[in-house]
């Protein structure tokens, strides 16, 4: 009979010995398993009692690893020597799960629903919060939200830049504005806060976002471009959202620019300036120069007195979520935009499916501030998770309640993600191996921000390839770390970092692993090398281009070997290629040309219209009117 667990080691009534999960439990238990094994792993199953996990359905890796007591990235090296390329969050077949298991003693039991009694009651749902109907005569003024949409390189950024340098010269105290993703600036004793967006089609879900959570969109174009196709996406983004666009024409002092020709072409598009009898505000500007930013302004500030903003500035806040990102020292930071109420430090949080208490606010100067009004900007810190930008803030009371409303929709983002993703079992392994498997690309995403890693895997997503699979394993903020170099390595995939930097550690471990860290701050180029190292893994393929044809007019016996003579119809015979006879059609021979001489001489080729003589590797049968190919293969780099 062999020794249970209990007779091998005494029970210590500290130890844990049931770890649950969703998917499954490890416990221990008598090493009574009649599965096969062999070699060291028989030897070890004699020696050491095995633990049992008892498996509930299909598991992800990441969950399985928690229950072999091991990092996720050791678990995915183990499934590597099994041909198994998994991601974090794929779903083990129990066959997989069980072979895996076996490496390192542990049992998969599969847990029978007869097992069970009935169905636990389903838990209770902690409902939010419902703020109280707001009163009219509770509402206060507050200043414009406004965001800069525009097609890339008409000169958003430049005139951003142009009303920080505005400020800067007024005297406003703090200095440099800090880059929280938005800024605002005081102007005739008013403010106005600026969403500074991404100008790249890329981030056309940011610039969404932006647009939902602002009052007024200025819409920038270039006065010698005039309309282009991110002008015209800007313009649905900001109607679609019901925001009123106000238009600065830019580069109105370069050559070639044409203030009329874009007013008129933004005419067809419905914006009609108030001087073609329309009600859309055009201001005419030069960033580069500083010119009409006065004039600007004065129109955004108008605008804001017609739209007559107010907000509520008192109780528990509510605002939007801007950008967020992993910053040393201070961990997860997120740029809030109050919407209502009043945000103060201490307060509790909940944001997307995170929460946490308010350990400080920053505002865009840089500077601590204790609490932050409607229309205010302030960086987060102490929120235990990065949320996604557009996200909602709410201000709870209970830390308890407030705990059990992030669990929940943790476990609604889980729950989604497992009943989708693929399944790896042995079969389709097989399978996938007898069908030639496909060639994987496996990545690790580190971008400054959240909203950076969304819309870079949207954009790596639309990748087309029916012969390469991309698999970003992981995608976070934050600077590359020596745990991204590991799981790189467990998965022999690449690091892409995109506007961050690597930890000296992280660049040690990666040149101690021969991990390859490729740093971007372009986006065009970060997805163009993605798109080249997925093609870099197809093997090129052998294309043949025939050089020349020869016919054999004579053949010469010689003591040893045979030499056709032969005359050269088309193209040319090389020596250094390759040679294909045909007889009647059908090829005899293929393989090198021996020897090519022009009468004595031997020579590297012989063109059209030219005879010569020919000896071909070992072959020796020719014929007259044989017809002799002369060909060369070349490796020619696949395409996605």
């Amino acid at each position: 009979m062999p020794k249970t667990k209990q007779a091998v080691f005494a029970p210590d009534p500290k130890d844990d010995v049931t770890r649950n999960s969703r998917q499954g439990t490890a416990v221990e238990e008598p090493s009574t398993s009649t599965a096969p094994v062999s070699g060291k792993e028989s030897a070890m199953a004699a020696e050491t009692p095995k633990k049992a996990i008892v498996l509930r359905g299909p598991i992800a890796v990441r969950e399985l690893a928690g229950l072999l007591e091991i990092k996720p990235f050791q678990l995915i090296h183990h499934l590597m020597e099994l041909n198994i390329f998994p991601t974090l969050t794929q779903l083990l077949d129990e066959d997989v799960a069980r072979k895996v298991s076996a490496r390192m003693g542990f049992e998969i039991l599969t847990e029978r629903k007869e097992r069970h009694g009935p169905p636990p009651p389903a838990p209770k749902v902690v409902e939010e919060t419902q703020p109280a109907p707001t009163k009219k005569s509770e509402l206060q003024p507050r200043s414009p939200v406004v965001a800069f949409l525009g097609h890339v390189d008409h000169g958003k950024t430049t005139l951003l830049d142009a009303i920080r340098h505005t400020r800067v010269a007024a005297g406003e105290a703090g200095g440099i504005t800090q880059h929280i993703g938005a800024y605002t600036i005081q102007r005739g004793g008013k403010t106005i806060t600026f969403i500074d967006t991404p100008g790249h089609e890329a981030f056309t879900a940011m610039r969404a976002r932006g647009a939902s959570i602002t009052d007024i969109v200025v819409l920038v174009v270039a006065a010698d471009d005039g309309v282009m196709p991110q002008t015209i996406e800007a313009i649905d983004h900001a109607r679609a959202a019901g925001v009123p666009i106000l238009v600065a024409i830019n580069k109105i002092d370069v050559p070639g620019a044409n203030p009329l020709r874009v007013k008129t072409q933004l005419q067809e598009r419905g914006l009609v300036p108030e001087e073609f009898g329309g009600d859309t505000i055009f201001c005419e500007v030069s960033a580069l120069k500083g010119k009409g930013i006065d004039h600007l302004l004065e129109m955004i500030l108008l605008q804001a007195e017609v739209l007559e903003l107010h907000a509520l500035f008192e109780g528990p806040a509510v605002g939007r979520v801007i950008e967020a990102q992993m910053e040393t020292g201070r961990g997860p930071t997120a740029t809030i935009l109050v919407q209502k109420g009043t945000l103060r430090t201490g307060e509790i949080v909940i944001c997307g499916p995170y929460w946490g208490k308010v350990r400080a606010l920053i505002n865009d100067l840089g500077k601590t501030v204790r609490e932050a009004t409607p229309s205010t900007p302030v960086k987060v810190l102490g929120l235990n998770g990065l949320p996604s930008p557009g996200e909602e803030l709410i201000v709870e009371s209970e830390e308890r309640k407030v705990r059990q409303i992030a669990e929940e929709r943790q476990g609604a983002l889980k729950r989604p993600k497992q009943e989708e993703g693929p399944k790896i079992t042995l079969e389709n392994l097989f399978e996938a191996i007898a069908e030639g498997q496909r060639k994987t690309l496996h990545l690790v995403l580190k971008a400054d921000t959240q909203g950076s890693i969304e819309a870079l895997v949207g954009q790596l997503q639309k990748i087309p390839s029916k012969k390469v699979e991309l698999s970003i394993i992981h995608a976070a903020a934050g600077p590359v770390t020596e745990s991204d170099i590991l799981l790189a390595k467990a998965s022999e995939g690449i690091v892409i970092g995109f506007n961050v930097k690597t930890d000296s550690a992280a660049a040690a471990a990666a040149k101690r692993e021969g991990v390859q860290i490729k740093l971007f701050s372009v986006i065009y180029e970060l997805v163009d090398q993605v798109r080249d190292a997925m093609a870099g893994l197809l093997e090129p393929e052998l294309r043949e281009t025939v050089l020349g044809t020869a016919v054999v007019k004579k053949v010469f016996e010689l003591n040893k070997f045979s030499v056709a003579g032969v005359l050269v119809q088309s193209g040319r015979m090389v020596r250094k290629a390759q040679a294909r006879v045909l007889r009647g059609k059908q090829p005899i021979y293929d393989g090198s040309i021996q020897t090519l001489k022009r009468f004595q001489d031997e020579v590297p080729e012989v063109r059209a219209g030219l005879e010569c003589g020919m000896r071909l590797g070992n072959f020796d049968d020719y014929e007259p009117n044989d017809i002799i190919q002369c060909y060369q293969l070349e490796r020619v780099p696949q395409s996605l």
